[in-house]
């Protein structure tokens, strides 16, 4: 059996991590690694990495992660 390794870029795990705020799973003051039970533990590894290479620690906000939010109604 083989496992394809999905490649998380920064883009890619702040949408996730909006898509969960968004949707009032995660809060935005939760540290980022909270994000860790929403995603697979074999791929977990891949998302640390391309976080610390992006200079986010696991303890900070997923609100530092995702930045601002854009309304469309402003």
């Amino acid at each position: 059996m083989t496992y394809t390794t999905v490649q998380y870029s920064l883009d890619i795990i702040r949408d996730e991590a909006a898509e969960l705020v968004y949707k009032g799973v995660l809060s935005r003051q939760q540290p980022i690694y909270t994000l860790c039970q929403y995603i697979p533990a074999r791929e977990w590894a891949c998302v640390e990495g391309e976080l610390e290479e992006c200079d986010f620690l696991l303890r900070d906000r997923i609100g530092d992660l995702i930045g601002n939010e854009k309304w469309d109604n402003d």
